[in-house]
């Protein structure tokens, strides 16, 4: 069936076609890449550049929002209930714990205290209670804030959605 000739073409369009594409991958690699490496090592400076009037401050610090007091105060819970969606994958607010513990009447309960739930260590162990400020914090990086959380969630990042649930929440007894 495969007679010598027959494996060495098939050998040599194999071969030419590793070699084609390694020629692309070079070619394109030389047009594209502009790092120190493809010149030899050193750092290039860029033929000119743009100023942007809103960039972040050169110290790296990042620019500081308005104050949690101001967006809690102009909260809405009607928003926040359809941020809520995000969290009711795993947590209720009908009396009855899910993956995640009830949320009813959250403000104000001790952390680690619903009845039936098995919380993290870190979590059960710090028995303060839950104000909007700490659920603010807590919510912006849930794993960041307490230590050895359970909670999968990554967080919100939007602080007006974050006082929009937490608005949502207060409602919620």
């Amino acid at each position: 069936m495969f007679d010598t000739m027959t494996l060495t073409k098939v050998t040599g369009a194999v071969c030419g076609s590793l070699l084609v594409y390694l020629f692309i991958s070079w070619a394109g690699e030389g047009i594209y890449h502009s790092g120190a490496e493809s010149h030899g090592g050193e750092e290039v400076a860029q033929a000119y550049s743009i100023a942007v009037e809103d960039a972040a401050p050169a110290d790296g610090a990042a620019a500081e929002g308005p104050a949690w007091d101001v967006v809690y105060a102009a909260a809405d819970p009607a928003a926040g209930e359809k941020v809520f969606k995000k969290c009711a994958a795993c947590h209720k607010v009908d009396g009855s714990n899910g993956t995640g513990p009830h949320l009813n009447g959250i403000i104000g309960r001790a952390r680690g205290s619903v009845e039936g739930f098995a919380y993290s260590e870190a979590m059960a162990a710090d028995q303060t209670p839950w104000t909007t400020e700490h659920m603010e914090l807590f919510i912006e990086n849930p794993k960041g804030y307490v230590k050895g959380t359970k909670m999968g969630f990554a967080g919100l990042a939007d602080i007006k959605d974050r006082a929009n649930v937490i608005a949502y929440l207060e409602t919620i007894k």
